[in-house]
């Protein structure tokens, strides 16, 4: 815990102190294991249908220590991977069905930031996807022909070279865009300490530096031990996402994936009129294994994916998070993107793992019929998602049926990951045929680690 601001330039951006671990006994309604977005939404939901219930959160370091506090801050909204993807998964009809509850999303976030007061540099910028090689080009004008078109999907707009130069310019775009005016930019771990402060104030008991060491059935109830003591709860919510892989319920739902990021100094005015971004658009472009680039408040550039990172067996080691070979080659690839920062500093990096599913879609339901509930496997897109997903979670702990309990991908059937050794080799010929076709098309030259 003490060294929890290392794990993010995010979490250096405001003063947070740690909320005491449990000490001693508790009995609640309701424990919530996970203190990311997914969990502080649900507890917030929960307490809000129901002020009377009580409710304990139990976070393993601090809130926001995992994802939450550590991605890129876009409100977005993907599901998964592309459309493409997900239909050849699901069928066009649940396609749609995904991306209408991702844009809704998105829209309840932006009203949870302005309702509650959120203090998270929220900005309502606007989603870019660009190409950096013909290849990709031709798939995202393929792919956006097949939103449109095929899906039915509006508020996406294409826009043309000159329009995309015009917002932001890299000798590396090849044609026009994907332009979604409906998302935004924020800072993670301000959101989520943000969140601690509403759910707190409303009587959530928020414990910090409390790992679930095991999680049992005690009579009618479950017993949830930690270092300093044990909670009895009527219900337990898993929004643990890639540690998910360390409770039996959702064991073999999604393996961790570690992502990477690197960030700049301040740019200067010099720097904005070589490169234009006026409009702070979040960025993403069309490879497998994604460049996704934003703007901070105080205007750097965090510039984050490229690759990532995998594990043999359930270990989560601190170290994972760094990787000096992503972290150089993606210092490379935002110098080729944009040749008037050349000699520009970089002041941050760091790197943690996002939950994936074998199927690359998000999942929830219930764990062990209707008392323990879960949510995992957004992909390192659920950053509104989440927040969606805690409504949902909520009315499944109150056994309520909503639109939101009958969303195709609430109780879906998930693809179990294989045991060790099929596990590791499974996930490593995904990234080998990802790193394959990025390879052969891209106009990067810095090598994969």
């Amino acid at each position: 815990m003490d060294t929890f601001r290392e794990k993010s330039f995010w979490m250096t951006t405001r003063d947070y102190a740690p909320g005491e671990p449990l000490g001693g006994s508790l009995d609640v309604d309701v424990a919530v294991v996970g203190g990311g977005y997914t969990g502080l939404s649900t507890a917030y939901f929960l307490k809000k249908d129901e002020p009377g219930k009580r409710i304990a959160l139990l976070e393993a370091e601090v809130i926001g220590y995992g994802a939450s506090g550590r991605n890129g801050g876009f409100s977005m909204t993907k599901f998964g991977l592309i459309h493409s993807i997900t239909a050849l998964r699901f069928g066009n009809r649940k396609t749609v069905e995904a991306h209408e509850y991702n844009c809704r999303a998105v829209d309840l976030l932006r009203e949870l930031v302005t309702g509650l007061k959120l203090d998270c540099d929220y900005e309502h910028t606007g989603f870019l996807m660009v190409a950096t090689c013909k290849k990709q080009q031709e798939r995202m004008e393929r792919e956006y022909e097949f939103v449109t078109r095929d899906l039915g999907i509006g508020e996406i707009e294409w826009i043309g070279a000159d329009a995309l130069a015009s917002r932001v310019r890299s000798p590396l775009y090849m044609g026009g865009a994907w332009w979604e005016p409906r998302t935004g930019i924020l800072n993670p771990a301000k959101l989520a300490w943000s969140w601690r402060d509403v759910i707190a104030s409303m009587g959530v008991e928020v414990y910090e530096g409390t790992p679930v060491t095991k999680i049992s059935r005690k009579g009618r109830r479950y017993r949830l031990a930690t270092p300093g003591g044990e909670v009895t709860a009527d219900k337990v919510v898993l929004a643990t996402n890639a540690w998910s892989h360390h409770f039996t319920q959702t064991r073999r739902k999604q393996v961790p994936v570690w992502t990477y990021i690197v960030l700049t100094e301040p740019l200067t005015e010099e720097h904005f009129r070589g490169i234009g971004w006026k409009g702070r658009e979040g960025i993403e472009d069309f490879r497998d294994l994604v460049h996704y680039y934003r703007l901070t408040a105080d205007n750097r550039i965090a510039l984050g994916g490229r690759d990532v990172g995998l594990l043999y067996g359930s270990a989560m080691p601190p170290e994972k998070d760094c990787d000096e070979g992503t972290f150089d080659a993606l210092k490379s690839d935002l110098i080729e993107m944009f040749p008037p920062l050349k000699g520009i500093a970089f002041t941050h990096q760091w790197g943690g793992p996002v939950s994936v599913p074998l199927d690359l879609a998000p999942a929830m339901g219930y764990a062990a019929g209707r008392d323990v509930v879960y949510s995992l496997g957004c992909c390192g897109h659920a950053v509104s998602m989440t927040h969606l997903n805690g409504r949902t979670l909520a009315d499944l702990v109150l056994e309520k049926k909503s639109d939101l309990t009958g969303t195709f991908f609430v109780n879906r059937r998930t693809i179990p990951w294989p045991p060790e050794p099929l596990r590791s080799i499974t996930a490593r010929a995904i990234r080998g045929v990802m790193r394959w076709e990025d390879r052969r098309y891209d106009r990067f030259t810095a090598p994969f680690a």
